[in-house]
């Protein structure tokens, strides 16, 4: 059976979102085709993905991480890596694995500094707080080049292809990257 993401998008913006929701549903699909390995087994999966501005992102971040001041991506994750998984909740429909914010604010800063567009540079964030939501972390140098690599592959899946020597060291889709915890 196909895999099933039910995406739920807010976008803060009087405005229409720069990427429409059929391609954002798409692009979950074809992530989590990829990180099926890192997915608790269960008939369908449900992904919040909110779209907002420095403000908003701000007030989060210093609420949930105690740094007041503006992030690019914030991830919070439904459930705990660890967590042992009943199966009610496993085969419950469908299975929640979170909440991606994402500041357009940030982003369109970012993708100027990186001279890319704003659609890459929120599917890049959205690509980093998705891996976030499957438990991946970067305490460390290595990791977080192991988790940016994790990136490229995804992004290039939906057709992005970033270099990842240019975006390592740099601001744009790297440099502010946040999650909290589930």
């Amino acid at each position: 059976m196909p895999l099933q993401v039910e995406l739920y998008l807010e976008n803060c913006f009087d405005d229409s979102s720069p990427i429409p929701l059929e391609t954002w549903e798409n692009w979950f699909w074809q992530w989590l085709e990829i990180l099926e390995d890192y997915l608790p087994t269960a008939p369908s999966y449900e992904i919040s993905l909110r779209l907002t501005t420095d403000t908003e992102i701000q007030t989060l971040n210093s609420q949930y991480r105690q740094q007041d001041k503006p992030t690019d991506v914030l991830a919070f994750a439904s459930l705990e890596a660890d967590l042992p998984q009943s199966e009610e909740m496993l085969d419950a429909m469908p299975l929640y694995l979170g909440d991606i914010i994402v500041s357009i604010d940030t982003a369109q800063r970012q993708a100027q500094q990186q001279e890319h567009s704003l659609s890459t540079e929120l599917a890049w964030l959205t690509a980093h707080g998705l891996l976030h939501l499957l438990g991946w972390d970067h305490p460390d140098e290595e990791s977080l080049i192991v988790m940016l690599n994790e990136q490229v592959v995804l992004l290039k899946k939906i057709g992005i292809i970033i270099n990842l020597e240019l975006e390592v060291g740099g601001v744009g889709g790297v440099g502010g990257v946040e999650e909290v915890g589930g």
